[in-house]
């Protein structure tokens, strides 16, 4: 799908900063991994907890309540290759609380973590694609 990009978009573009798509699309050959995983997070305000980041429904939220950094954890039982990981946010609603940078981690364990991946967002309004195979699959 082909949109035309204003002003500030270009400029994100440009420098490599992702700002959001309003349409959830994914290719048919890759399948969602994050039901066959044990999430957790840092810490959250009551109400809005990790239950609420993964419901989908995107009027709920995760609001965490705590020092930065801010963390959500995803564990599988067995090592698996992801691709994609996909978000939802939306800077006009949320605004100072958008992330705006994503530092993605990978290991066999928490204590030995190692980044794989870091995107930086620019006031992003819908899904934000991050692609973890150095190839974008869609």
């Amino acid at each position: 799908m082909a949109t035309e990009l204003d002003g500030e978009e270009e400029t994100a573009a440009a420098a490599g900063k992702l700002t959001g798509s309003p349409q959830l699309s994914v290719e048919d050959d890759l399948r969602e991994m994050a039901k066959n995983a044990a999430w957790s997070v840092s810490s959250y305000k009551p109400g809005n907890n990790v239950l609420s980041l993964r419901d989908d429904n995107l009027d709920t939220y995760w609001q965490s309540d705590g020092a930065q950094p801010h963390l959500v954890n995803i564990q599988f039982q067995k090592k698996v290759k992801l691709q994609l990981v996909i978000l939802y946010v939306d800077f006009k609603l949320d605004e100072s609380y958008t992330p705006s940078k994503i530092s993605i981690r990978a290991g066999d364990g928490f204590h030995n973590l190692k980044e794989i991946k870091t995107v930086e967002l620019m006031k992003p309004v819908g899904w934000v694609h991050i692609s973890l195979s150095g190839n974008d699959p869609r």
